[in-house]
């Protein structure tokens, strides 16, 4: 296991979705290391609870994601405590399974409502502080689903792609006032991920979608031996938001590399099939 490289200064961190899974074990092991933590969750007794710190470096915050307003407040209060907001990170989330045809209008909005829109807000409302400071860092957790998806999962993998499409075009858009940007793509992880509470399933399954069935009970059969371990995630997270030059990307598990190394060989090969006519497209001299 890794050692965390926490720099001399102590930093502000504002974690999103932390009363269990990645964001409860950064929580604990930031406020471990000293370092000041603001921390969200829709529910605050539940987070006060997972955390068990009373410490003075320890803000817990009741925040609703997908309310402009709330995240706003979230934020104002933590400049407020801390004096700064120096790392963002946008961990909220959780996993939707289904054919597209099978999810209802409601339930595929309602996970682009926490996943996209909730970063989103976040990001909106944390960037005029960090552009008077010239300085911070976001971190946003996608999902090597938001790289290379699976069947039964198009909705997920939809929400995932949007937050590392945005990251991309946010790292550049903010690159100039000394703001960094990471896209987090984790595999498997023994978290709370494939739990009922974390993971919502097509409430109207269709029988012909066999393949649909039979990847969600892999998955499900998965909980609790999935490889990855979330101390050694969080470890490696910390780290590189201690980077001076941090990566755009960080992948984070054998089975999230090779996942994306699977999808560039694809992408690369399902590009030049057509390169000839791709090409083709100018106006005739």
């Amino acid at each position: 296991m890794q050692n965390i490289n926490i720099t001399n200064n102590t930093k502000t961190w504002f974690i999103t979705g932390a009363s269990k899974g990645l964001g409860l074990s950064l929580v604990k092991q930031l406020l471990a290391a000293g370092q000041n933590v603001a921390a969200t969750s829709r529910h605050l007794a539940n987070l006060v609870i997972a955390v068990g710190s009373t410490a003075d470096n320890f803000l817990p915050i009741e925040v609703d994601l997908t309310n402009e307003d709330s995240v706003g407040c979230a934020l104002h209060q933590t400049k407020k405590t801390f004096g700064r907001i120096d790392v963002v990170i946008n961990n909220a989330g959780y996993g939707i399974g289904g054919s597209i045809e099978e999810l209802t209008d409601k339930e595929t909005r309602d996970s682009f409502d926490v996943n996209v829109f909730g970063t989103i807000n976040v990001i909106r409302m944390v960037m005029p502080y960090m552009r008077y400071q010239q300085s911070g860092h976001i971190i946003n957790i996608a999902s090597i689903a938001g790289i290379a998806g699976n069947t039964g999962w198009a909705v997920y993998s939809a929400t995932k792609f949007s937050v590392v499409g945005l990251s991309e075009v946010l790292a550049q858009d903010v690159k100039s006032f000394g703001i960094k940007v990471t896209i987090v793509a984790p595999g498997a992880f023994r978290t709370s991920f494939l739990t009922p509470e974390s993971l919502t399933l097509a409430k109207h399954p269709i029988d012909d979608y066999r393949e649909v069935r039979e990847m969600h009970t892999r998955y499900q059969q998965m909980d609790g031996s999935q490889a990855g371990d979330p101390e050694k995630a969080v470890e490696a997270i910390i780290n590189v938001a201690n980077q001076d030059n941090p990566p755009l990307y960080l992948l984070l598990g054998d089975d999230a590399y090779d996942r994306a190394m699977t999808k560039l060989i694809s992408l690369e090969k399902e590009i030049r099939l057509n390169e000839e006519l791709s090409r083709s497209m100018a106006y005739s001299a």
